[in-house]
């Protein structure tokens, strides 16, 4: 969900320690110890930590930043317990989801940050973990889909019960409040999803893509791509990447933002706040992508202001 976004990183660069000025919260003469997990070595987990040590820096927080990546699996992390207690970090910053769940298990006595996390519930069952989780709120993606589809009044939808029930009844009302009307079909395997979207051909304007292991996956991209052009109903894709693939619009995030947030959090721990009594928090900036020859071939007409206000253009 994530490729493709920022700079290319330097995992050994990563390990140099931050030198910051200022009058921090703990004392200037000490340094704070930061351990950090990485997921995935991916850009965007790079930009995460950029904002974060921008965060601290602006707040005069000198720290030495350990990183470990998980890439090769959870061997390559120590287990921070056995290191005397003086030595444990302050913080651990735990990017993706095999990070959270790895510092979870192993520094239950540590506060976790955690960050690159899909939803808030993959957060809040750990105890001694705050963060930003990935998906932005119901309101905030039928919101834009007003704002960028304004004719559309019909959102249909494919989801697993067993992974989206319960978000996708959440989304029916949050819909209906704004005036949009939710289509649901349910499908069980990637098997139902052919006919799940034929009986969608006449009803919907637009297809909803919702976080889905069974539904929304690189493997189904082109069953509903195909779909939307076919049927001229625009898809709304995950990521930018789904825009550059066909989808007519997609939000993003700007993830060394959701970095700064994930500062912004540290740095309440650090002052002496459990991490366990700060709620998660989504991403508070919003940007979208635009497919123009999606738009072309399904004849929609993107307003040139919308045009212009987006992160990119395909």
């Amino acid at each position: 969900m994530v490729a493709g976004i920022g700079r290319l990183f330097s995992f050994t660069a990563l390990a140099a320690l931050l030198v910051l000025t200022g009058t921090p919260s703990p004392a200037a003469d000490q340094q704070i110890s930061i351990a950090v997990f990485i997921s995935h070595d991916a850009p965007a987990f790079g930009d995460v930590l950029a904002g974060f040590k921008d965060q601290l820096e602006q707040q005069g927080i000198e720290a030495l930043y350990k990183v470990y990546s998980l890439q090769g699996g959870i061997g390559q992390v120590p287990n921070l317990l056995e290191n005397p207690e003086n030595t444990r970090p302050k913080i651990i910053l735990a990017l993706g989801s095999l990070a959270l769940d790895s510092a979870g298990k192993m520094a239950t006595n540590v506060p976790i940050v955690a960050g690159m996390v899909l939803r808030r519930e993959d957060i809040q069952q750990i105890a001694n973990a705050t963060g930003v989780y990935l998906e932005f709120p119901l309101g905030t993606q039928f919101t834009w889909l007003r704002r960028l589809l304004p004719q559309a009044r019909r959102v249909g939808v494919c989801y697993n019960p067993e992974e989206n029930q319960k978000r996708v009844d959440e989304a029916s009302k949050i819909a209906g409040s704004m005036g949009l009307e939710l289509i649901p079909r349910q499908v069980s395997g990637p098997q139902d999803i052919p006919g799940a979207l034929e009986s969608l051909e006449n009803w919907a304007d637009v297809l909803w893509g919702i976080s889905d292991r069974v539904v929304v996956t690189p493997e189904t991209a082109k069953n509903l791509l195909l779909f939307s052009f076919r049927n001229r109903i625009p898809f709304v894709g995950l990521s930018q990447a789904w825009a550059k693939a066909g989808a007519f619009y997609a939000l993003d995030r700007d993830y060394r933002d959701i970095g700064r947030q994930c500062g912004e959090l540290a740095v309440q721990v650090l002052a002496g706040q459990s991490p366990g009594s700060i709620p998660p928090v989504a991403p508070r900036k919003v940007i979208y992508f635009l497919n123009q020859k999606t738009a072309d071939q399904i004849k929609i007409k993107i307003e040139p202001e919308l045009r212009h206000k987006a992160e990119r253009v395909y």
